[in-house]
């Protein structure tokens, strides 16, 4: 599972941090913008079994960018804008708490496909 925001400096990165133990998912992160942290790569979109966008622009951008990386139904948005600091729950436990009740349930319906 990749997870996307604009940077790969905030939102991503701490979807990463919190799932990255998960027992169904490797999970990853990257950025659409050009001077992302970690650029997002058709490589790595190729091998994700899901892509969890933040945000609309985000899945509109690797469509685009991207064609036929990740089908439609592999791509997911979670509607979470750039307001929040890298998993800082003092500072700003909704992200966290975001993450933690939308990244599961929109993935109840999709199971990981086999390793590549």
């Amino acid at each position: 599972m990749v997870f996307v925001c604009a940077q790969n400096k905030l939102r991503s990165p701490t979807a990463e941090a919190i799932f990255r133990d998960s027992a169904d998912w490797e999970v990853a992160s990257e950025g659409i913008n050009h001077d992302a942290e970690t650029p997002v790569s058709r490589d790595l979109l190729e091998l994700a079994n899901v892509t969890v966008c933040m945000e609309k622009r985000h899945r509109d951008v690797l469509r685009q960018r991207f064609k036929g990386a990740l089908p439609d139904d592999r791509i997911l948005t979670l509607g979470i804008p750039d307001d929040y600091d890298f998993m800082d729950p003092f500072m700003d436990p909704e992200l966290v708490s975001m993450l933690r009740r939308l990244v599961p349930g929109r993935l109840e319906r999709i199971r990981p496909r086999d390793s590549k």
